[in-house]
């Protein structure tokens, strides 16, 4: 049994990954294109492209790329075309929702 220290310190069982799946009505999506401001084109797993912004409690934790995958909420209003990314994904989470058959829809995004 080996243990990684991660930025906490707390040790880390290696192989053991935690993820957190979309629960409805959230989507996944891989980022696109950032605006600046806590913008940016989201292109979301239902297939719809939404203008998405981090919501202000996380604008200083949540730093986010161009092709991270993140996890989006839409609004109630203007669903269609507008969200909050409310969570992003590591390396190896990611991995482990390509094995769950999840982002089989952005798979030419990543």
């Amino acid at each position: 049994m080996q243990f990684n220290r991660n930025r906490g310190g707390a040790p880390q069982e290696e192989g053991f990954v935690r993820v957190r799946f979309p629960r409805p009505p959230e989507v996944l999506g891989v980022i696109e294109q950032l605006h600046g401001y806590a913008k940016m084109t989201v292109k979301c797993a239902d297939g719809k492209t939404r203008m998405c912004r981090v919501p202000g409690k996380l604008t200083r934790t949540l730093w986010v790329r161009e092709r991270d995958v993140v996890l989006v909420k839409p609004w109630d209003l203007s669903h269609e075309t507008k969200g909050d990314v409310i969570f992003k994904y590591r390396r190896n989470q990611v991995d482990v929702l390509r094995e769950k058959g999840l982002l089989k829809e952005l798979e030419g995004e990543l």
